[in-house]
């Protein structure tokens, strides 16, 4: 998300009547020194020292001072909150901290087993041994029991193949949600025990 700006450009050859206008982007969603617009922040300092509430142009003075960046990072507190640090230091560790995160975080699929309600015992341990490799790898399983034609009258007696599945597949997962119609099929969804 881009916040934009538009500064006023002034200098000789532009006519004083008339106001051009230029765009200015911000790197990301903080705002930095001349940006803040805020009549008074809270402010604290390099050190993370608390510096109290004050009018954004002290703060502002403050920064350029330590040859540093005023930088909001809380915009919605009230009054907003502004650090003084530099502000290219601080990208650098937003993003490193953001890419260490992503490396930590697991992303967990759904893999899905189709079943039929006159599949065969050969067919199911199968299909069962698809689930567990899926489950054994931390991925959820969705079991479906596609229904064809006439088998459509005797849904409901065809529940236990999926009731089945499940009790097989107990010693290493369990029921995330119980199984429910979806239109011409029948759904159940595995989740590796923890």
């Amino acid at each position: 998300m881009s916040i934009y700006f538009f500064c006023a450009l002034t200098g000789s050859n532009v006519n004083s009547d008339q106001t051009h206008y230029r765009r200015c982007t911000t790197i990301s969603d903080l705002m930095i020194n001349e940006q803040i617009r805020d009549k008074e922040v809270r402010l604290i300092g390099e050190d993370g020292e608390q510096l109290g509430v004050m009018p954004a142009r002290d703060a502002l003075q403050m920064a350029k001072e330590a040859e540093l960046d005023l930088v909001k990072i809380a915009p919605t507190a009230k009054p907003p909150v502004c650090k003084i640090i530099d502000y290219g230091k601080y990208r650098y560790e937003l993003a490193r901290k953001e890419k260490e995160a992503k490396k930590k975080q697991k992303v967990i699929e759904v893999k899905e087993v189709r079943l039929s309600p006159n599949i065969d015992t050969n067919d199911l341990n199968t299909k069962m041994g698809a689930a567990r490799k899926f489950l054994e790898k931390g991925d959820k399983v969705k079991v479906t029991l596609r229904f064809r034609g006439r088998e459509m009258a005797h849904m409901s007696k065809s529940r236990y193949i999926l009731e089945d599945f499940a009790k097989e597949l107990a010693d290493i997962a369990v029921i995330d949600k119980p199984s429910k119609v979806e239109g011409r099929s029948m759904v159940m969804f595995l989740t590796p025990k923890r």
